[in-house]
């Protein structure tokens, strides 16, 4: 206790003082939080200060002309002239936020959320809400195909009378797993009095934290999580371009773009010389590298020698891509909304495609759109290739589309034979299409060994991906055993060898 009155008596001795003698200066309240969280969690503010927060007002920001990282047009006038410090952002629309409380007489909420962010950041803000990793949490939780998936994933298994059952996850294990990268649903539970170095003190209990999950569910009601790419507290935009930070959740096996661009001509450049390039800098210009990151494609501004924009900085994260190589069953066209849990395929089912490789195509854009944002990912291309490089290279990925959802249907005609045959329980039983070892076989070839020969197309090399490293070799192999369990089942149960129809009505996936 004694600490705690000897931090609050300093506090208030030094805030006072502070703003004049710091420059660029602290707010009051900053300085406040300053005095005590510099002693309880010195690796937060050594962060902090290292950070552009702590040493550029957003009134000097404002006044950049060109590109800026303050994209707003004007921010409040009380945080003009002071630099971006803990009152800033956690103090910010107090009353928006279920988690405020009362900490050293400020209103202070513990999630910041991109609300708050926005008010420096309104354009990234806008475009992130319209991007699918906004909504990766709802997309998740309120589809009933892909929580089946996931509770025959994370469910714990129990095994009675000779069944094997999966329970519902608990919400931990759910954190950890699949909610890590898509986001929590956060919620205050009540309030709780915690012994801390400076005394009792009172916080809410907040559900589902920790998470910095793309699509997380904030106390204000917003979607998503700035931290995700800009971690706290430096928020830097160099480690945010760096293909690590993109790893965290894009490593595979099924969405293995990490794996695959490690292996590439470009990762090995990458590699090789990555240490030496600029990532900081605004505008980002081709010269700053010499070779693309996952940034450089999906995300930044990037410019020529000339000053010439190749492309537009966006936090939309798919207006460079036509094609969602990730399988649902099948790679489709890109959804219109980022909500896709209002799209409906011919049969109902809240998928993009249907299990014979339909599209869904009211909810998925158009060629038309598919070929505009495939010139604003060529135009990144041509930077450094050639334009029969370029187009080349976007020939294979069509074809490898084409050639993946070809043999994703073959493999799901046989799948739908067997549950046509009474073999397996699928949906038209009622019952979850991936309980079962067989389903299992069949779900491997859409969720893991498709996507890795299109993810090794799709950026230009990672070699084996392709092929033995969870591509067409296993791919085949896997659609084989399905084959050859189907006629091995017919050979042991004759009598329910006669299809009910519903296999033989499985077409070709469609060709991009």
């Amino acid at each position: 206790m004694n600490r705690h009155r000897s931090c609050l008596l300093l506090a208030l001795a030094v805030a006072a003082t502070l703003a004049s003698a710091q420059e660029p200066p602290l707010s009051e309240a900053t300085g406040e939080c300053l005095v005590c969280h510099e002693m309880l969690h010195p690796g937060i503010v050594a962060d902090w200060r290292s950070s552009l927060h702590a040493t550029v007002t957003p009134g000097r920001a404002l006044a950049v002309q060109g590109l800026r990282r303050v994209s707003s047009e004007t921010v409040p006038e009380k945080l003009r002239d002071v630099v971006v410090g803990c009152a800033e952002c956690h103090t910010q629309r107090p009353d928006a936020h279920a988690d405020t409380f009362d900490h050293g007489g400020h209103a202070v909420h513990v999630v910041v959320s991109p609300a708050d962010c926005a008010t420096c950041h309104a354009v990234e803000v806008d475009q992130y809400s319209r991007n699918l990793m906004a909504h990766a949490y709802g997309n998740l939780e309120r589809n009933p195909v892909y929580q089946d998936l996931q509770r025959n994933i994370l469910g714990p298994l129990v095994r009675e009378a000779g069944t094997l059952e999966h329970g519902q996850p608990d919400a931990d294990t759910k954190a950890v797993a699949c909610l890590y990268c898509h986001g929590t649903a956060l919620q205050v539970t009540g309030k709780e009095t915690r012994e801390t170095e400076l005394g009792e003190m009172e916080f809410p209990v907040i559900a589902g934290w920790p998470n910095q999950g793309v699509g997380r569910v904030n106390l204000d009601g917003t979607l998503g999580s700035c931290s995700a790419c800009h971690t706290r507290h430096r928020f830097s935009i160099a480690e945010a371009r760096q293909p690590y930070t993109c790893k965290e959740c894009h490593v595979g096996p099924d969405v293995p773009a990490f794996k695959v661009y490690s292996a590439s001509k470009h990762g090995t450049i990458y590699h090789s010389e990555g240490k030496d390039w600029n990532f900081a800098a605004v505008p980002w210009t081709v010269e700053d590298f010499r070779a693309p990151t996952c940034a450089v494609c999906h995300i930044s501004q990037v410019v020529d020698a000339s000053g010439e924009v190749v492309a537009e900085r966006t936090h939309e994260m798919m207006d460079r891509l036509g094609w969602r190589i990730f399988g649902l069953v099948y790679a489709h066209p890109q959804p219109k909304s980022p909500d896709t849990t209002i799209i409906r395929n011919k049969d109902g089912l809240p998928l993009p495609t249907d299990f014979g490789g339909g599209f869904a195509g009211e909810f998925l854009i158009d060629e038309r759109e598919r070929a505009a944002r495939r010139e604003r990912m060529s135009r990144i291309c041509r930077s450094c290739h050639a334009d029969s490089w370029v187009r080349g290279h976007f020939a294979r990925h069509d074809r490898a589309i084409a050639t993946t959802n070809a043999a994703v249907a073959a493999g799901t005609g046989v799948m739908a034979e067997i549950w046509s045959r009474g073999f397996a329980a699928g949906l038209d039983r009622e019952s979850s299409p991936f309980d079962e070892a067989i389903e299992r076989t069949w779900t491997d070839t859409w969720l893991f060994h498709a996507n890795s020969i299109r993810f090794a197309t799709a950026m230009a090399g990672g070699g084996d991906y392709a092929v033995f490293a969870d591509g067409f070799y296993t791919l085949s192999k896997q659609i084989r055993e399905l084959h050859d369990w189907l006629g091995l089942r017919e050979l042991v149960e004759p009598a329910a060898a006669e299809p009910a129809g519903s296999a033989a009505a499985v077409p070709p996936a469609q060709d991009p």
